[in-house]
């Protein structure tokens, strides 16, 4: 019997009927097609490296993945010398994300991951996933970037969880439909447009008020958030995304925008893990504070072409 409510013809694409049972189609999914399944556990075996130091990171400088960076370099700017940490890339376009040994650190597959060789009070090592975690275990760990306030603390929390669940709405709603699928479907792109305008609306507000997301202080919200909605803000994520949603009208959000952006531990710990973009701002990999100086990706390729001039 015909659908009268959703006729097939004005399906999308035109004539499709959601089958009784669902099955999977890997050639299905847009961009992420390749990488995409509906199982977890490992596909390959593979040992994660361990570097020199306590905090072994394995990550890639997407917006979940820059947060713990950027908290890590700051880190160390407020004088956390023992939270010195390497960063290894994890490449997810090839699915190293599925490797045996990065399965262990994140059962669900996902970067960014940490592994602490050193947790408070001893013992052995301690596995850290989920961004949101990760900025909490690390606040927690040198006491920093976390109020201890309960009223400032209570805040800065309700903003990161905010943004842990408010995310997937503006990257796996809005971006995936309006960048990376592979058609353009109107009902979707309207759907998810107005939740993150929305979403954009609350920051402004709060924003209008408050100089950072807890209040006064600069803390783990912000990290967060910054890298998500701040880049947004900047007109920095999904093409041309900024014009479409027309952020020039959340003021408040691009003032805090720019202030976060413009502090020098922001400015590291984007670059790190980065594979895209201008290759001054790509490191790869961070094992030293020096690497910022002598291996971001411009500097690899002069590296190189002064060795071939010499051969």
């Amino acid at each position: 019997m015909a659908d009268t409510e959703f006729p097939s013809e004005k399906n999308l694409p035109a004539g499709y009927v959601p089958p009784k049972v669902w099955a999977w189609d890997s050639e299905s999914g847009g961009a992420f097609a390749s990488i995409n399944r509906p199982i977890a556990g490992p596909t390959h075996e593979k040992v994660l490296p361990v570097g020199k130091h306590p905090l072994q990171l394995y990550s890639l400088a997407t917006p979940n993945g820059q947060k713990v960076t950027i908290m890590l370099e700051e880190l160390l700017a407020s004088g956390h010398a023992n939270s010195e940490y390497d960063a290894w890339l994890i490449k997810i376009g090839d699915g190293n994300q599925f490797g045996s040994g990065f399965v262990e650190v994140n059962p669900n597959s996902k970067i960014p991951a940490l592994m602490d060789h050193a947790p408070k009070g001893g013992g052995e090592p301690v596995r850290v996933f989920e961004s949101g975690s990760i900025l909490v275990y690390l606040a927690e760990k040198f006491g920093a970037f976390l109020p201890t306030d309960v009223r400032t603390r209570t805040e800065a929390l309700n903003w990161l969880f905010w943004q842990m669940g408010s995310a997937p709405f503006l990257g796996g709603g809005f971006g995936h439909f309006y960048a990376y699928a592979p058609m353009k479907i109107e009902y979707a792109i309207n759907r998810y447009a107005m939740e993150v305008k929305r979403q954009m609306d609350v920051l402004n507000r709060h924003l209008a008020d408050h100089e950072y997301m807890a209040g006064a202080e600069y803390t783990i919200a912000d990290m967060a958030i910054w890298p998500w909605y701040g880049r947004l803000a900047a007109k920095d994520a999904y093409n041309d995304a900024g014009d479409f949603l027309s952020v020039e009208e959340y003021e408040h959000v691009r003032r805090w925008t720019s202030q976060v952006g413009e502090r020098a531990a922001v400015r590291r710990g984007s670059m790190v893990n980065k594979t895209s973009g201008d290759p001054s701002e790509q490191l790869h990999e961070r094992h030293d504070a020096s690497d910022f100086d002598t291996k971001t990706q411009d500097k690899i390729g002069q590296d190189r072409s002064a060795e071939a001039q010499g051969d």
